[in-house]
């Protein structure tokens, strides 16, 4: 009569057994990779992004395909908590902060280009109105009060980020597990009132994210004379891809502006930038047509930057 009873109890036994030993080593699996980055984190890395220089700035292209930075309107932006920003089966990429602008890109772009700059372990110092002259903008107070909030809000803004190759290997893993320090998109940075200068400090982990050339070099020369932030957020995503005929869906490209008005609106506001760009010599033969099931797409030729 006790046997029965005995050997449904030993199989859950072993089946409780079995699925905690899994979760133990899930969890030891995603320690370890937690361990690697932080480890990576703190190892020092000469901060080399091969084809920027002074005409050419470059972003990641995960950040660039995504709407981390848009071309939203001045003043109330949303605050994001723990927002996805890109998801795919190689990417999972969320954001916490006030929505970052166009502004915010060149600004954050620029700091970048300087820490290619600077000897590795330093950290590079300029002057704001020399920063401010890099990005064709006007010095002043009311420039230098906009150049500080950026700052800030670079700062304060932070990415969990995990690329993972075909594979399913991790690539690497920022912010997603427990153990594993989130990623700010200025690391910090010092000001000196006295010689109006800046520190800025760029994570070593963002050294990796832009490694394998897997950015997106963009005109600079070209970005300072765009009137259109809608433009400059079209700039960037045309960098993503090496494809000389792209195309994109209304829907897609609308949603990735954060433009929460009508479409016929963002789709005017579209074919003005689609025609600053054509005329700035970034694309050719832009046109809106009819897609699949009635939607309307973006069609363009990407020109050599």
């Amino acid at each position: 009569m006790t046997a029965p009873t005995r050997l449904p109890f030993q199989r859950a036994s072993s089946v409780l057994r079995l699925s905690a030993a899994m979760q133990r080593a899930q969890q030891k699996a995603q320690q370890a990779i937690a361990a690697a980055a932080e480890k990576e984190a703190h190892t020092p890395a000469p901060f080399i992004v091969p084809g920027i220089n002074e005409t050419a700035r470059a972003i990641p292209n995960y950040i660039a395909r995504s709407s981390i930075f848009a071309p939203v309107r001045r003043g109330w932006r949303p605050l994001h908590d723990d927002t996805v920003f890109l998801e795919g089966s190689n990417i999972l990429l969320k954001g916490s902060g006030k929505q970052l602008t166009e502004d915010h890109a060149d600004i954050w772009m620029h700091a970048m280009f300087l820490q290619t700059t600077a000897l590795l372990g330093e950290a590079p110092s300029i002057n704001r109105a020399d920063f401010l002259r890099g990005m064709g903008r006007p010095t002043g107070g009311s420039a230098y009060e906009w150049l500080h909030e950026g700052m800030k809000d670079l700062a304060r803004f932070t990415l969990c980020i995990e690329a993972r190759r075909k594979d399913g290997s991790v690539k690497y893993s920022y912010g997603n597990h427990p153990s594993a320090r989130v990623l700010a998109m200025i690391g910090g940075f010092d000001y000196d009132e006295r010689s109006g200068s800046y520190t800025i400090y760029a994570d070593p982990r963002w050294a990796q994210i832009f490694g394998n050339r897997e950015y997106a070099l963009l005109d600079w020369s070209k970005r300072l004379q765009m009137r259109h932030d809608l433009s400059k957020s079209l700039q960037r995503l045309i960098g993503t891809s090496a494809d000389m005929q792209q195309k994109y869906s209304l829907d897609i490209l609308k949603d990735r502006a954060q433009y929460t008005g009508r479409m016929r609106d963002f789709k005017a506001s579209l074919e003005r930038s689609l025609a600053e760009l054509e005329a700035l010599e970034v694309i050719a033969a832009p046109r809106i047509e009819a897609a699949s099931r009635g939607h309307e797409q973006a069609v363009w030729t990407r020109l050599d930057r």
